[in-house]
């Protein structure tokens, strides 16, 4: 018997060791990582300069705590990290996860107006669907309605209302002001935050608004005293072919980035946020201190393996290389739907792709989920890791598959993974 508690009642196999894009277990079985755990593992597996910074900044410095020390790798670490999102003037507050990064976002955004006087902003519009994280204020954030529905009564829902989704028979533009509408009906002197996904990640595949949507997001949130708050948790750090996936289109500068997964890349617990010049120092002259904070945050060992993996990143040019391997992805994945009738779409930016699923006869989702965990199911069968999704609909329709491969593979690798996926989408056509 196992003292594990697992995530689910499914047998689960062991993982034994990691090389670039291979995960083994302990049958001797190599399967193709291609949704980078849960798009994570951005720089591949088994790098060993990432393991030689942690080791050499644990014999160095292993821990201090945030309210009494900083370190001289955070403050490297924050200036790189910067540096590298076309944010100079930014501050980097460290955490362990993406559900971390948002709890302190929310947050934020709350302080940063009480700061101002304005007490009454409270509420954070989000995006159904969406999905933020799963501590509480992040899963409340999150428009997804099956890893929600069980702990709604855990949460005051008028603090989060939701947008539609991103409708891409709008222009961008038109999208954005369905916000001034919501702001309108809500008051727009109740709400602190606008948060949303620039590329959608696990609760719609890689769905993103067209062009001119995040520009005028941005207008409309200036101009009703209101923060933008862009969560790049999945799609930042170069996933989508940019360092900053809400910069794909518009030149535009949130308020609040929010990032995690790709931090590390799963060398160690990363996250954090940015915090622009106006929201940092609101805080800081108002109270003198952000009323928040977690044990482990900027951690310097999990800081080191983030400035190694923005070393490896940077000079590997794995940003373009997103770009490269995703447009023969896509080219792939376009070809398999017009292979396999059950995908309806195949889209997505740079390294965070997905196939929406559904019935060819309709065009529309199946009335029942179970879809995209079959086609999932029999990937695992060729050898291949994925990330099935459903609800993308209402909650409990829609069934999606997310593909996001560590950003360091290769265009042999890339075919390898089409074959395997167009071998489960034969299996799954009945």
């Amino acid at each position: 018997m196992s003292n594990v508690f697992y995530r689910s009642r499914r047998p689960y196999p062991i993982a034994t060791h990691a090389e670039g894009v291979y995960l083994f277990d302990d049958t001797g079985t190599r399967t193709l990582d291609g949704s980078s755990g849960a798009l994570v593992a951005n720089i591949g597996h088994g790098r060993a300069a990432v393991a030689d910074a942690m080791a050499a900044q644990a014999r160095r410095l292993a821990f201090v705590h945030g309210s009494q020390f900083s370190s001289d790798v955070l403050e490297s670490y924050a200036s790189r990290l910067a540096a590298f999102l076309g944010l100079p003037a930014f501050r980097f507050w460290a955490v362990s996860g993406g559900s971390e990064a948002t709890e302190s976002a929310i947050k934020l955004a709350r302080q940063y107006h009480a700061e101002r006087g304005e007490t009454g902003r409270y509420r954070i519009i989000t995006r159904r669907p969406s999905y933020h994280g799963a501590s509480l204020g992040a899963l409340a954030a999150s428009g997804m309605g099956a890893r929600r529905e069980l702990y709604t009564p855990l949460m005051n829902e008028a603090a989060w209302p939701k947008l539609p989704k991103p409708d891409p028979a709008l222009s961008g533009e038109a999208d954005a002001e369905r916000l001034r509408a919501l702001l309108k009906q809500l008051g727009p002197e109740t709400v602190a935050a606008f948060m949303c996904e620039p590329v959608v990640g696990a609760s719609d595949a890689a769905l993103a608004p067209n062009a001119g949507y995040h520009a005028r997001v941005a207008d409309i949130c200036r101009e009703y005293g209101v923060l933008f708050i862009a969560d790049e948790v999945m799609c930042g750090m170069g996933r989508c072919g940019a360092p900053l996936a809400v910069r794909l289109h518009d030149d535009v500068t949130p308020d609040i980035v929010v990032l995690g997964k790709g931090l590390a890349a799963g060398y160690a617990p990363l996250a954090g946020l940015m915090a622009s010049p106006t929201v940092h120092d609101t805080v800081m002259n108002g109270s003198g201190a952000f009323k928040h904070g977690f044990t482990y945050a900027g951690h310097p060992v999990s800081v080191a393996a983030g400035l190694s993996v923005l070393d490896i990143i940077e000079n590997e040019r794995l940003v373009e290389a997103a770009n490269e391997r995703g447009a023969q992805l896509l080219t792939g994945l376009q070809a398999l739907k017009a292979e396999h009738p059950h995908v309806l779409e195949a889209r997505g930016h740079g390294l965070l792709l997905g196939l929406v699923l559904g019935d060819p006869a309709t065009g529309a989702a199946y009335a029942t989920p179970g879809l995209a965990d079959r086609v999932a199911a029999a990937a695992r069968e060729h050898g291949l890791i994925t990330y099935p999704g459903s609800g993308a609909v209402d909650g409990a329709r829609g069934d999606h598959l997310l593909l996001g491969p560590p950003l360091s593979i290769t265009a042999a690798e890339v075919d390898q993974l089409l074959a395997a996926l167009d071998a489960a989408l034969s299996d799954t056509r009945a």
